[in-house]
């Protein structure tokens, strides 16, 4: 196993202790490597199976929190039926049976096809550029682009959005969101503590769309940046692979803690 920082193993030694504890993960950069199309992305295997087994533990929730709409994050995650689903940055929720989908109101879905003209426009004259669709709004991917071409098709799908009153734009890697739906993760991790009664949170993220999700985090919390960029996160680890040895760590702690 890597070894892991001292401090940062303190803090998951605290954690473990937690009742309940909700372990609330991103997805792409944290539990499976970042890829050129996001379709390709799986989780590491160690990473995958450490989630499953912490699900499995009594009074021990896991939330998968990502940027991705239900959909996709479902296709590449996997998860099992335990995991709760966050997406579209907090827009969308999957907490059970009789969770509600999505619903636009007529402004939103109106607001949402001109947010989509505008991606899209921008993607036709901006070679390696494409557009996602979500939900509750549209992503224009630049990972595939030149850098040049990149910040081109960055700024001008900026300003055409700009015109357009009411859409969220959030900046991410290779990526501009939008939404039409105003959320962040960290709304998304205050819902999931109210609906666990979690006493304490593991939030791990990679992006910056995550810091929302760091902020939200309370004292006796533990919150993870995976990889570089600033951060307010108070830990670090340098990979996902790295990550896995996090979830590895808190795993074995919270069985011998269950196990006294």
């Amino acid at each position: 196993m890597i070894a892991l920082p001292a401090d940062l193993t303190r803090a998951l030694e605290r954690l473990a202790a937690a009742d309940p504890l909700l372990v609330a993960l991103d997805f792409d950069g944290v539990l499976a490597p970042l890829v050129e199309h996001a379709d390709d992305a799986r989780p590491l295997p160690a990473s995958a199976a450490a989630v499953q087994a912490l699900a499995a533990l009594p009074r021990t929730f896991t939330a998968l929190i990502s940027g991705r709409a239900l959909g996709s994050l479902r296709l590449v995650a996997s998860p099992d039926p335990e995991t709760l689903l966050i997406g579209s940055h907090g827009a969308e929720a999957w907490t059970g049976p009789n969770a509600q989908p999505l619903q636009l109101t007529p402004e939103q879905a109106h607001l949402l096809a001109r947010a989509r003209d505008a991606v899209n426009a921008v993607v036709k004259i901006h070679p390696g550029t494409w557009l996602e669709e979500k939900p509750a709004g549209v992503v224009l991917h630049t990972r595939s682009a030149d850098d040049d071409v990149a910040a081109a098709a960055v700024d001008a799908a900026r300003r055409r959005l700009g015109e357009l009153d009411g859409v969220q734009v959030t900046d991410g890697k290779r990526v501009l969101e939008t939404s039409v739906v105003h959320t962040n993760k960290g709304e998304g991790i205050r819902a999931l503590r109210g609906l666990t009664g979690a006493a304490a949170v593991l939030f791990a993220g990679d992006d910056v769309t995550d810091e929302h999700g760091f902020a939200a985090l309370q004292p006796g919390d533990v919150g993870v940046k995976v990889g570089p960029g600033d951060t307010r996160a108070p830990f670090r680890v340098a990979s996902p692979d790295e990550f896995t040895a996090v979830l590895e760590m808190l795993l074995e702690l919270r069985r011998t803690r269950q196990a006294r």
